[in-house]
């Protein structure tokens, strides 16, 4: 984050917020959403968002980073036992469509420029998990950062959201909380009242690591600016709380509420 905000690699950040998550092996990532001030046109996420496999005559180091943390599968035909393949179907999409522009799309994530081995796209042979070598182009790249992968020689994929509705699926997705898992038996017609707090700490599934990161105090969550809940009423309708010595400053000047100040300030 301090990268993102203060290196300004994407443009003068406005707002974000992130949640960190474990996978089962232990391993962490973090899901990250930040506003910008400034809009992003199509001829600008070239700039900051890749979807193309680089030079490696230009940067060998960052060619490799990309090749090894940045491709997909390959799935489909390919190898129809991958993790992403459901019901004969990849759920991530791939292979994607090859475009020598990038261009605005209406699910609210732009089509990003991947040029075909014939418009100056490249290619490269990779060995897949089942031992075979594959060759594949721009069409199997995840979206991915430069300035990013080459800083931190990691799988980071970065997306460019301009809809409301893919925003409101990140931060859904942000704020989906950790894996659950719990049973129990019981005798039939025995009751079985429902006590939510108590299955959430049960059932949740919690790693050596992330125990860990809690134990130490390493934040989980964080958002800028917070989101404040506003005492929403008619106006002249508010809650106006008084004794009997202060009734009558009370009548004459009552307090502000959250959603009079709001009004104010704006």
């Amino acid at each position: 984050m301090y990268v993102i905000k203060k290196g300004k690699i994407f443009g003068e950040v406005q707002c974000f917020m992130y949640s960190i998550e474990w996978q089962k092996r232990g391993l962490p990532h973090a899901h990250i959403l930040i506003w910008l001030k400034e809009k992003l046109r199509p001829s600008q996420i070239d700039d900051i968002i890749s979807a193309e496999i680089p030079d490696p005559e230009q940067d060998k180091e960052f060619y490799d980073t990309i090749v090894r943390n940045m491709i997909h599968g390959p799935c489909g035909a390919r190898n129809s036992i991958s993790p992403c393949m459901k019901e004969g179907k990849c759920t991530k999409k791939f292979p994607k469509q090859l475009l020598k522009e990038t261009v605005q799309n209406d699910n609210g994530y732009p089509l990003y420029r991947r040029r075909a081995p014939e418009d100056g796209g490249r290619k490269v042979t990779i060995k897949s998990r089942s031992g075979a070598f594959e060759t594949l182009d721009n069409s199997w790249v995840v979206p991915y950062s430069p300035i990013l992968c080459k800083m931190f020689n990691a799988h980071i994929n970065v997306e460019a959201c301009s809809s409301v509705r893919a925003i409101k699926y990140i931060c859904k997705y942000i704020n989906k909380g950790s894996d659950q898992a719990i049973f129990n038996l019981r005798s039939e017609g025995e009751a079985n009242p429902v006590n939510e707090v108590q299955t959430f700490q049960a059932g949740r599934y919690v790693s050596s690591n992330e125990a860990a990161w809690r134990l130490l105090g390493f934040p989980l969550h964080e958002r800028h600016l917070t989101v404040t809940h506003l005492a929403v009423h008619l106006e002249n309708g508010e809650r106006v709380y008084f004794t009997e010595r202060n009734f009558q400053e009370r009548i004459a000047s009552p307090p502000k509420t959250t959603l009079t100040a709001f009004f104010q300030l704006c």
